[in-house]
């Protein structure tokens, strides 16, 4: 069981927002971004797997289907520790809003839904950082498939094909995504974070976003 080793010093504040595909997360935390330059704060959007020294290279394995969970674990990992290194940690200790697009909770709930031994995974993230404020946006697998399909197909990794669960990537894709459901459910209470129900309006969603940031702000002296 991951035990983050403390709660950050620096001036700045790390937030994140996790959940499957198709909860609505991305689109929520882009509004904050907006909504938190418009008021003067120093914020700074970093992305899951988007680390120009490893994205490349996962994007490369995964066109061929070379990788297996282990590996898939190692990739991603490699990708956060470059990004916390190269972008939070400084933006952090410049006094910016960090909003992170998926962060190590990623890892525990999609890697051992790939049979990836739990506490191997977590002990590999070790040295992350406690975010200050994490939101969990739930959603079913069944409504995050139909929410997809109305723009595409679910992707290989996405559908969970390389687990080979079914030869039919729809179905797959819900027995896969329901495994990685269960153990974000399991995470809300052992690491806090706040759920959110992801079929509330997109406006009541990012107004009780925007409640619990401003009081995380307040806390570190931040006026919005």
């Amino acid at each position: 069981m991951l035990r983050f080793s403390k709660k950050h010093t620096y001036p700045g504040v790390l937030i994140c927002v996790e959940g499957i595909d198709g909860s609505g997360k991305s689109t929520q935390i882009e509004l904050l971004d907006s909504w938190l330059k418009s008021r003067g704060v120093d914020v700074i959007l970093t992305q899951w797997n988007s680390s120009e020294l490893i994205s490349n290279t996962t994007k490369k394995a995964k066109k061929k289907n070379l990788l297996s969970g282990r590996t898939f674990s190692l990739l991603h990992a490699v990708d956060f520790a470059d990004r916390l290194e190269r972008v939070i940690k400084p933006a952090l200790k410049a006094g910016f809003v960090v909003l992170a697009d998926r962060y190590v909770y990623t890892a525990f709930a999609r890697d051992c839904a790939r049979e990836v031994d739990s506490q191997w995974v977590r002990n590999m993230y070790g040295f992350a950082i406690q975010p200050d404020l994490t939101f969990y946006f739930d959603v079913s697998p069944k409504d995050s498939l139909e929410r997809i399909c109305s723009n595409r197909q679910p992707k290989f990794y996405e559908a969970g094909m390389d687990m080979k669960l079914s030869n039919n990537p729809y179905k797959s894709y819900i027995i896969f995504q329901s495994r990685i459901v269960e153990n974000y459910k399991q995470m809300v209470d052992e690491f806090g974070l706040v759920k959110i129900d992801a079929l509330d309006s997109i406006q009541e969603k990012q107004k009780f976003i925007r409640q619990k940031v401003v009081e995380i702000l307040a806390q570190r002296g931040i006026n919005v």
